[in-house]
């Protein structure tokens, strides 16, 4: 169990902070997922893979505690803490450049984008982080959220359309600011 917990632990961590936007909270989150995981051992019947199952627990962990304390997915978006924001634009994307400039604009879109992201309702914000972040193919995340595979794709394709018009509303705002 040691090895699993190992292998999975930030990829765990990363997509219940994707979903939540929260570093203290995804820490918790991410904790408690491996503490049901080690306790619910024995229901693990194998029939999709440890790393499916694992993240089906992470994701309706993550979901249900945002819906218990709404008051996270009402944050402001322009919240004082911008620390914690900075700290989860960084899974958002991957910087190559060593010119600073270049580094700012990029920090600059990743902050937008997690803006935008957090924008989007539950469970297309789920499916999107799952399937265009996480990498994992249709038949998980049916499998983890337990979901129809036409659900998925319908979800997915709204999010990505919601997303794309978000974001560049933002960058537009911005841009004019």
């Amino acid at each position: 169990m040691e090895l699993l917990i190992l292998k999975y632990q930030h990829r765990i961590y990363n997509v219940i902070l994707r979903l939540c936007a929260n570093v203290d909270d995804a820490a918790e989150l991410a904790q408690e997922t491996f503490v049901k995981a080690i306790e619910h051992i024995g229901k693990f019947k194998g029939k999709s893979s440890f790393y499916t199952w694992v993240f089906r627990i992470a994701v309706n962990l993550t979901l249900t505690y945002r819906q218990k304390h709404s008051e996270i997915g009402l944050r402001p978006l322009d919240s004082s803490d911008d620390e914690q924001n900075e700290h989860a634009a960084q899974f958002l994307h991957y910087d190559r450049s060593s010119n600073p400039a270049e580094v700012a604009a990029n920090n600059e879109l990743g902050e937008i984008a997690l803006k935008a992201l957090m924008r989007l309702d539950e469970m297309q914000r789920t499916v999107l982080v799952l399937r265009d972040i996480e990498g994992m193919n249709y038949r998980q995340i049916t499998e983890v959220l337990n979901i129809k595979l036409g659900t998925v794709r319908s979800k997915l394709s709204r999010a990505r359309t919601r997303l794309k018009a978000v974001f560049r509303l933002m960058c537009s705002c911005r841009a004019t600011a």
